[in-house]
């Protein structure tokens, strides 16, 4: 008897009703949520070095092996390009093609945390499903522009100036078409449930948006039908301000400068590069705002 009168309050305790405590939800709460998603996306490409070092292959390629091949041809052929190396002329697109597939590939970790359970656990958190879109899309850029960062480094061997500005301006560029890239990855992914849906979807989309977006040839006197399909193709106002960029700082004619950047036109008028970035950035806002409500309705 003594034995379980000493026992029982411990008994007692033992099954007892152990109360949790659940932060409720709020600002607070969801900036930390965003804080979170974006250091995820960071340790994840910090430790990833075989995705860092295949991601820097296929623009290097395109600017070195291309690049110098096509400017050969030009000077062979006694073509208009002058003064002008073709290698310059397209690593504004390389950069914008470098940002692109990383961005997308960002994305797509998406899809292999629904396929791992780990993206359920993260939307049954005491947090907004907003919050954990926006730090997935920010992380996303933000690991886009650090690769594009890389290829930036190698602007002297495109024969583009190490002007800081420059490249300050570059880098601020290629994050905002990163944030359109990876909120138009996250909408895709809200729905996809399989790793090789989603890179077939994201394979079909970007190679028509890379070759349409004037990343490799000027868009002047293009046919109209290409014309228009160019006008329509969101990533062609992310590459644009990146030349324009580029050619301000480069000492070329007017014929030059009118032959290699040329500008988007509507019409014959001239869009703003200012424009140009206000749209990129707000098809990232309308993009990521579309991912949230899928994100929403999701199970």
């Amino acid at each position: 008897m003594a034995t379980t009168a000493e026992t029982a309050p411990s008994d007692k305790a033992a099954t007892g009703v152990v109360r949790v405590r659940v932060p409720e939800r709020g600002l607070r709460q969801d900036l930390r949520a965003v804080k979170i998603v974006l250091h995820r996306e960071l340790i994840r490409f910090w430790r990833d070095k075989l995705r860092m070092v295949s991601g820097l292959i296929q623009p290097v390629l395109w600017l070195l092996v291309m690049g110098t091949g096509l400017s050969n041809l030009m000077a062979s052929g006694g073509g208009v390009a002058g003064t002008v190396d073709l290698k310059t002329f397209i690593f504004p697109g390389v950069c914008a093609m470098s940002v692109m597939f990383t961005a997308m590939f960002s994305a797509g970790s998406i899809v292999w945390d629904r396929e791992f359970g780990f993206l359920r656990e993260m939307l049954v958190a005491p947090v907004s499903r907003s919050a954990i879109v926006v730090g997935k899309c920010i992380g996303g850029a933000l690991v886009a522009t650090l690769q594009g960062a890389v290829i930036v480094l190698l602007a002297g061997l495109a024969g583009v100036p190490y002007d800081p500005l420059l490249l300050l301006e570059m880098l601020g560029l290629m994050f905002i078409g990163a944030f359109a890239l990876t909120g138009f990855g996250v909408m895709m992914a809200a729905r996809i449930t399989s790793m090789q849906s989603f890179f077939g979807l994201m394979q079909m989309a970007m190679m028509p948006m890379m070759f349409l977006s004037g990343a490799l040839y000027p868009l002047g006197g293009l046919p109209a039908w290409l014309t228009v399909l160019t006008r329509f193709n969101p990533l062609t106002y992310a590459v644009d301000p990146l030349r324009h960029a580029v050619f301000s700082h480069l000492d070329v004619s007017p014929q030059l400068m009118a032959t290699f950047d040329p500008g988007v036109t509507w019409g014959g008028w001239v869009v703003p590069v200012w424009l140009e970035v206000v749209i990129v950035f707000g098809m990232g806002v309308g993009l990521m705002g579309v991912a949230i409500l899928e994100f929403r309705r999701a199970d």
